[in-house]
């Protein structure tokens, strides 16, 4: 069983018994068919329907898909998840992190943020040089930048505290 919620809205119940895919308790009736590339041909209720996977997010198990040129978000729930979300235990996978260090040794080539700027997971927070490679370092997690320990110019070490949220 899973449960899908899409575009943070809309929850559906998904089964699967027989071979028979089941949404809310009813038999869906589609035909489905690959397209070359990423997308499908859908006929459901005698409607005609493009649909085509746009991204995959792996870690929060979330589908951007576009069915006639509308992208729908959908977050989809499996039995272990549905389980982990009645015994209150949802956000025990995701820590919180109070402060970006230096990966590696480095040097500070551009700071992207600023105290008291907000950050969503994955914004870039800095540049760090590394190797004559250039290192984008990104927020782990949503969150409020605190402080900002270092300046462009600076020379760090493994394990500096670089921001603090």
């Amino acid at each position: 069983m899973y449960q899908a919620i899409v575009n943070n809205g809309n929850v559906f119940q998904i089964s699967q018994t027989n071979g028979t895919l089941t949404i809310n308790d009813q038999p869906l009736n589609w035909d489905l068919a690959q397209l070359p590339g990423s997308g499908f041909h859908i006929i459901m209720n005698n409607r005609a329907h493009l649909a085509e996977m746009v991204e995959y997010r792996e870690e929060e198990k979330t589908y951007l898909i576009k069915i006639n040129g509308k992208i729908l978000e959908i977050k989809l729930k499996d039995r272990y998840d549905l389980l982990l979300d009645q015994l209150g235990m949802t956000d025990l996978a995701s820590t919180r992190v109070n402060q970006i260090k230096a990966p590696m040794p480095g040097l500070i080539l551009d700071i992207k943020v600023a105290p008291g700027d907000s950050v969503k997971k994955g914004d870039p927070l800095l540049i760090l040089e590394a190797m004559k490679m250039e290192n984008v370092l990104k927020s782990p997690g949503d969150g409020h930048v605190q402080a900002i320990a270092v300046k462009k110019g600076d020379s760090v070490e493994k394990n500096q505290v670089l921001i603090q949220f």
